[in-house]
C-alpha cells in the first residue's frame, strides 16, 4: 500500500469519527483502521447509523475539512488517557491492551476530536480533499470480531488524492458489484446455501459441480504430468495428530469442537498435511523413493467466524488442491522453484497473467508464537528465497505473517478489474518431519530427514471458483462453461433432432442442453447469451434434413452453418486442449 495514501485515508478515518460524534454525542467509538482501498470506524450509536445517515455525516465532513484544522500529536500516560475516555468503554479496554503491552499511549487531536492513535497523520486536515472522500456503506462488526460481544456498525469509506482517482476507484466498485461472485452464482445456478445445513457451508448445484470437476480433472491431469501421485486420507483424526503436529494449541479456535468417540478424541479436519505425513511414515522409504509428491482433493473444516464468512471467499467446508512432496535437503530448492513454476503453469492456462507472490516471515521482535529453533528458521527462509529469487516471479515481504512452524508464500491473484485475491499458500517445511521424526534410508544405508514441501495451486475450490466467476464475470472459458452448447431447435418440429443431437455431444464428452421448442429463436438466443454459454446451435427444417447446425458464438459470432460431424470433433478437440472459445 502507498503509505502517503493510508496516512491520507487514516486521517479521513479521524475526521469521519468527528463528523459522527457532532451528529451523534452520545456515541461510543471503536477502531478506525485504514484499509487495502479506503478506511472504516466501528461505531457504537443509539440508534443506530444507516447507510441513510452517510450524505449528512459526508456534509459535516466538508465542515471540518474546510476549517483547516492541524492534526497534533501528544503522549500520555494510562491514567490520563483513562480520564480522558472516560466515556468511552472501547477506548478504555484499548489503553488496557496497550499499557500490558508497554507500548506509549498516545493521541492525535484534530479540532476538537481528540483519539487514541499512534498515527501517522497529514498535518493539516486541509490535505485531505474532500471532493476526493466517499463514504460506501455501513454493515454490522461484533467488537474485536468475537460472536459474544456488541455488534457496532461499521462506517465504510474510501479516500483518494484526486476526485479522477475516486471516481475510478468508483466504477471499479460498481464493476465489482455487476461480477460478485454471489450474485452470478445465483443468477447462473451455481452454488446455494442452506440455513439447514449450516452457514458457510455451501451446495454445489449441478451447473457449478460442473465447473468443480473441470478443474479437478485438468489439475490431477496436470498433477500426473508433473510427477504427483494421489492419495485419500479420513475427513476426521484423533486429536493426537494435531497434537504432535504442534496445530494444538495454536490452530484450536479454528478447529470445530471435539467428538468424543470410544474413549478417544476426534477433530475434524482443518488441513490436510498432518494426513499426509502420516500417509509417508506408513510405509520406510529409500533415497530412491524421492522426491515423493503426494496429492489429493481433500475437504476440510474451519470454524471461521460467523462475520467473516463471505460467499464461496470465506466458506467453514472447503475442499483444497493440495499437495506435499517429500524430499532430500539437497533437492528443496530445485522442488521449491518446480511448485512455483506449477503455479505459473496453472494460471497461465486460466488466462490469469497478473499475479505475484508474498513471502510472509517471522516477526524477530516476536519469536516466542512460532515453533522450532533460529537454525530451522534461517535455513527454511534461505531454500524458500532462492527457490523465489530463482523463478522470476515478482514477490514482496509480510514480515510477522509466516505460519507457526515456518516461513509462507502466498500466490496472489489480480482479477480483471484489479481485485487481489489470496490463491493458495506454499511452505517449505523442516519442522514436521522433525515433529513426526520422518526418515528416509541415504546411499550410506543411514536415516535421513526429509524436507516437507506444502503446496496448493488452486487453494481451496470454493475460493478459487469464486475468484474464476468474478474474474471471467461468469463467462467461463469453453472448457470450463458448466453448459458449453446449447442447442436450440427452429420450431417444434425439430424438437427431437436437437434432443438427438444434444444427446450425441453428451455422449462424446461435450457438455450440452437442448431446447424444448417453447422459446422462439431469437428468445432462446438471448436466454443462451444471458447464461453466458459459450456456443449456441440452432436447428431448422433444412439443417435436420442435412445433418447440420448453424453456429454461433458467445458474444455474437456466427460461424455459419456446419456439418454436424464437424462441429462434433470441433468441440471435442477444443475441450480436450482446455481451449478457451470454439475456434472460428
Amino acid at each position: 500500500m502507498d503509505h502517503d495514501l493510508a496516512t491520507l485515508r487514516h486521517s479521513a478515518a479521524h475526521v469521519m469519527a468527528h463528523a459522527i460524534l457532532d451528529l451523534w454525542p452520545a456515541a461510543k467509538l471503536g477502531i478506525g483502521p485504514v484499509t487495502d482501498d479506503g478506511f472504516y470506524y466501528d461505531v457504537d450509536a443509539d440508534p443506530p447509523l444507516s447507510d441513510g445517515d452517510l450524505a449528512a455525516i459526508e456534509d459535516r465532513m466538508r465542515e471540518i475539512v474546510a476549517a483547516g484544522p492541524g492534526f497534533d500529536h501528544r503522549e500520555l500516560d494510562a491514567d490520563q488517557a483513562r480520564r480522558l475516555f472516560s466515556a468511552q468503554p472501547y477506548k478504555l479496554e484499548l489503553i488496557d491492551e496497550i499499557e500490558g503491552s508497554g507500548e506509549p499511549l498516545s493521541t492525535y487531536t484534530v479540532g476538537d476530536f481528540e483519539d487514541l492513535c499512534r498515527g501517522p497523520h497529514v498535518g493539516s486536515a486541509e490535505a485531505i480533499d474532500p471532493d476526493a472522500v466517499k463514504l460506501l456503506r455501513v454493515s454490522g462488526a461484533y467488537w474485536r470480531g468475537d460472536e459474544s460481544r456488541p455488534m457496532l456498525q461499521r462506517v465504510y469509506g474510501t479516500a483518494w488524492r484526486s476526485s479522477a482517482d475516486l471516481a475510478a476507484h468508483l466504477e471499479r466498485l460498481e464493476q465489482a458489484k455487476l461480477r460478485d461472485h454471489r450474485r452470478l452464482g445465483e443468477q447462473l445456478d451455481l452454488f446455494a446455501f442452506d440455513p439447514a445445513v449450516g452457514r458457510g457451508l455451501p451446495l454445489w448445484l449441478p451447473h457449478g459441480t460442473a465447473i468443480r470437476e473441470a478443474l479437478e480433472e485438468w489439475a490431477k491431469e496436470v498433477e500426473r504430468r508433473w510427477g504427483y501421485v494421489r492419495v485419500a486420507t479420513p475427513h476426521i483424526t484423533r486429536a493426537e495428530l494435531y497434537e504432535t503436529s504442534g496445530h494444538l494449541p495454536y490452530f484450536a479456535e479454528d478447529l470445530y469442537p471435539p467428538m468424543e468417540v470410544d474413549g478417544d478424541t476426534y477433530y475434524l479436519r482443518p488441513m490436510n498435511c498432518p494426513h499426509h505425513v502420516a500417509v509417508y511414515r506408513a510405509r520406510p522409504h529409500s533415497y530412491r523413493d524421492l522426491p515423493l509428491r503426494l496429492a489429493e482433493y481433500g475437504a476440510v473444516y474451519r470454524y471461521e467466524r460467523s462475520g467473516e464468512l463471505h460467499g464461496l471467499l470465506r466458506v467453514r467446508g472447503m475442499t483444497q488442491n493440495d499437495a506435499h512432496v517429500f524430499c532430500r535437503m539437497a533437492d528443496a530448492s530445485a522442488e521449491f522453484l518446480a511448485v512455483m513454476r506449477l503455479h505459473a503453469h496453472v494460471y497461465d492456462k486460466l488466462g490469469i497473467d497478473d499475479y505475484h507472490m508474498v513471502l510472509a516471515l517471522r516477526d524477530p521482535a516476536n519469536t516466542a508464537k512460532y515453533h522450532g529453533d533460529d537454525e530451522m528458521w534461517a535455513v527454511a527462509e534461505r531454500i524458500t528465497r532462492e527457490a523465489m529469487e530463482a523463478s522470476s516471479i515478482p514477490y514482496e515481504e509480510d514480515v510477522g505473517g509466516a505460519a507457526h512452524y515456518g516461513p509462507k508464500v502466498d500466490f496472489v491473484l489480480r482479477s480483471a478489474i484489479g481485485l487481489e485475491y489470496g490463491a493458495s499458500t506454499n511452505q517449505l517445511d523442516l519442522y514436521l518431519p522433525a515433529r513426526f521424526d520422518l526418515t528416509f534410508t541415504n546411499e550410506r544405508g543411514q536415516p535421513e530427514r526429509p524436507v516437507m514441501i506444502h503446496r496448493a495451486p488452486l487453494g481451496s475450490h470454493e475460493r478459487f471458483v469464486a475468484f474464476l466467476i468474478e474474474h471471467y464475470a461468469g463467462a467461463f472459458p469453453l472448457w470450463l462453461a458448466p453448459v458449453q452448447v446449447q442447442v436450440i431447435p427452429v420450431t417444434g418440429e425439430q424438437v427431437e433432432a436437437a434432443g438427438s443431437l444434444a444427446r450425441r455431444l453428451v455422449h462424446e464428452g461435450v457438455r450440452a442442453e437442448a431446447g424444448d421448442g417453447r422459446l422462439s429463436v431469437g428468445a432462446a438466443v438471448r436466454a443462451a447469451e444471458q447464461a453466458k454459454l459459450p456456443v449456441m446451435t440452432v436447428i431448422g427444417r433444412r439443417e435436420a434434413a442435412a445433418a447440420s447446425v448453424a453456429v454461433r458464438l458467445r458474444g455474437g459470432q456466427d460461424l455459419g452453418e456446419m456439418p454436424v460431424d464437424e462441429l462434433a470433433a470441433r468441440l471435442a478437440a477444443a475441450i480436450a486442449a482446455r481451449a478457451p472459445s470454439l475456434d472460428p
